[in-house]
């Protein structure tokens, strides 16, 4: 066995593109070697700095031993280009194949003798192959080279069992020289071992590891702000961006004027995290402070660093605090009008349009919340009126936030103001909900606008492409059923949202619209229960059951019942159902058998007949008996207890008697029992014990 590990040096590659690409090398690589039947074992990893995407395998078997292996060609009445084809594609002659009767036919072979083949040999004349497989979202060519990349690829390193593996790929030849300065191509160095290639760096202060490169920058940031006695709210998603610019993390501390903690903190900390990726921090109260930390790639000995980024943060806060104390007082009703100047989308109106559509949408749905209808028409009518402030031109990434503050200041209800603020929630699967009603109605006015807008010009997302989040804004819509429990009319309301588009002299077909837009939510629902675990067969039985309008009644007794499955009330309930439904089922395909929807009692014979009767009476006197707040654990519990009776029905009665009366009212009675057990869900689709 021997180690294999390869080094791609380029210019800086983008923190975004880094972690797809060095996972997507690894599976490549790894893929390749299945194929070819390549032994591997031990370590196998991928690592990147913005320089250097790095895999290695620890021990890879230096020889394929191939065994003889019979091959199928085509068939003996196929073309002959089919059997030339076959020919050249295994640099044989006609006289090495041989014919063979199989069930499907007769057919040339040829037997594949037994090899065994360097491993090496096989690598270096793959590797060009793979290296290209790497789909890079954004790539560039440069000079006048062929090659497309994420960053100018510079040298590769490649090394087989302690030796330098050369391979040629576009421009560049592979060879176990790396440069060991980013900014000094001068610099290199050879290696021909991966331990001496990880302790070289390891003594620079470079760590290639990007997982222990992040767990370091958070353990150094939690330190410095401890000892400053201060807190840090770490955003994940920054300290994994952070940790894919630098190479060897260094922490500093920096401070800006007091003076603009006057601004509002959301203006503060999306300044710091998302245009300068800094960290802000917080005192023992949770408020902003003056201080924040920045991650550099190396050390400040001079302090010009700080200075430096000090400076550019003070520029960036003198433009807020600007834009800011300008804003704020503009008048936001005033404003409205204003937004007849922005455009929504070409065929779609202006955002002043959009606006009047939020209201009426608005209404709607606050008369099934039971909440003021005034107060979501004023939050509707000025939600959208930020994006033409200086702020949110600046930070886009405020939109909705900033209109919340502007409300603020202008002495508008907290009510309204929060439901600004809140519109555009949730984004993505894992983001904040809204719970407060009237942010709940503003965000799904706005999510249900969206889709019935792009919906109604026909620009729908198809299996590669979603242009306008459309996937996101369905997911988002979903998310506020659900979250807050909500038993909606959802498809009057989008029926009622595609209308409102028809008033605005859009030509489109209406009705073909609403089932579009009803399949599209209605699929994107399965892919969330899917992203919650649920069994794809839970699901289906689910999603069978009710409509549209009862998306948190779906959810949750799907939810329920993949909970419960698999524990002894799930097996019960399923044990129960199952027995009854595939005789019943059995029974009536065979016999092609017409039920009554009732069953007689006078005709039961046996004493199980008329307990297990009973006991179907009682669970549908609990059904007949439920509110609208179901407590699906109670009504699963409910139904596992028939097990008892079913089990005493089957061992004691005969369904198939002789008699056909008696027959008929037995299989009926089974009926009774699925189509009340189906009250829950339809369980006809659970998959079998």
């Amino acid at each position: 066995m021997s180690e294999f590990f390869i080094e791609l040096f380029s210019e800086e590659i983008p923190a975004n593109l880094q972690s797809k690409t060095r996972q997507d090398l690894l599976k490549n690589i790894k893929e390749f070697l299945e194929k070819e039947d390549i032994k591997y074992s031990g370590e196998c990893i991928a690592l990147s700095t913005p320089n250097r995407l790095i895999v290695y395998f620890q021990n890879i078997s230096k020889k394929i031993i191939k065994k003889e292996l019979e091959i199928r060609g085509p068939s003996i009445n196929a073309p002959e280009i089919a059997l030339n084809g076959f020919l050249k594609s295994y640099n044989i002659t006609v006289d090495k194949t041989f014919k063979k009767i199989t069930d499907k036919g007769e057919f040339y072979f040829f037997k594949k003798p037994p090899a065994n083949i360097e491993t090496k040999s096989v690598l270096q004349k793959n590797l060009p192959r793979i290296l290209d497989k790497i789909s890079w979202k954004k790539s560039m060519r440069w000079a006048d080279h062929e090659l497309y990349w994420g960053r100018p690829l510079k040298s590769i390193l490649c090394c087989f069992d302690n030796k330098s593996m050369e391979f040629k790929y576009h421009h560049l030849v592979s060879s176990n020289i790396t440069f060991i300065e980013k900014d000094f191509e001068e610099k290199t160095k050879k290696f021909v071992r991966f331990k001496d290639y990880l302790a070289f760096f390891k003594s620079q202060n470079i760590i290639l590891d990007n997982k222990k490169r992040e767990k370091f920058i958070e353990d150094q940031l939690n330190k410095k702000a401890k000892k400053e006695n201060l807190k840090i709210q770490l955003n994940n998603n920054l300290l994994n961006e952070v940790s894919n610019i630098v190479e060897k993390p260094n922490i500093i501390k920096c401070r800006f004027d007091k003076k603009f903690l006057e601004i509002p903190e959301d203006i503060l900390v999306t300044t710091m995290q998302v245009h300068q990726k800094y960290f802000p921090t917080f005192d023992s109260k949770d408020n902003l402070t003056n201080t924040f930390f920045l991650v550099a790639d190396n050390k400040d000995i001079k302090g010009l660093i700080k200075i430096g980024n000090e400076n550019v943060v003070e520029a960036r806060l003198n433009d807020a605090k600007f834009f800011w104390n300008k804003n704020k007082t503009q008048n936001l009703v005033k404003g409205i009008s204003n937004l007849k100047k922005l455009s929504y989308f070409q065929g779609l109106g202006s955002y002043f349009e959009k606006a009047q559509r939020l209201r009426k949408l608005g209404a709607l749905i606050s008369d099934e919340l039971l909440i003021s209808k005034e107060k979501v028409e004023i939050a509707s009518s000025i939600c959208k009126v930020d994006l033409i402030s200086d702020l949110v031109n600046e930070f886009p990434e405020l939109q909705g936030i900033m209109g919340g503050h502007f409300a603020k200041t202008q002495g508008f209800d907290n009510d309204i103001c929060l439901a600004i603020r809140e519109h555009y929630l949730p984004i993505g699967p894992e983001t904040k909900t809204p719970k407060k009603p009237y942010s709940v109605t503003l965000a799904m006015s706005d999510k249900l606008d969206t889709l019935s807008a792009f919906f109604s010009i026909n620009l729908k997302p198809t299996s590669s492409k979603d242009p306008f989040a459309l996937r996101r804004s369905a997911i988002g819509l979903i998310r506020l059923i659900v979250e807050n429990k909500l038993e909606i009319k959802l498809k009057d309301i989008i029926n009622y949202s595609l209308m409102l588009f028809s008033e605005q002299d859009m030509n489109f077909n209406i009705k073909l619209a609403q089932q579009d837009l009803y399949s599209f939510i209605s699929e994107r629902l399965r892919f969330y229960m899917k992203e919650k675990n649920i069994r794809p067969d839970i699901i289906e039985c689910s999603m069978s059951s009710y409509n549209t309008d009862q998306i948190y009644k779906i959810f949750n007794k799907a939810l329920i019942l993949n909970k419960l499955i698999d524990k002894n009330i799930g097996q019960d309930i399923i044990f129960s159902y199952k027995r009854a439904s595939n005789i019943l089922n059995d029974e009536v395909k065979k016999n092609n058998l017409e039920l009554s929807e009732t069953t007689d009692p006078g005709l039961f014979k046996n004493e199980s007949e008329k307990k297990l009767y009973k006991k179907i009476q009682e669970i549908r006197k609990y059904f007949t008996s439920l509110g609208s707040g179901e407590n699906c654990e109670k009504t699963l519990e409910v139904l596992a207890e028939a097990k008892i009776e079913v089990s005493n029905f089957f061992e004691q009665v005969v369904v198939n008697d002789d008699d056909e009366t008696l027959k008929k009212n037995r299989l009926e009675l089974l009926q009774l029992l699925c189509k009340t057990f189906n009250n829950y869900i339809n369980f006809s689709n659970i998959e079998s014990i």
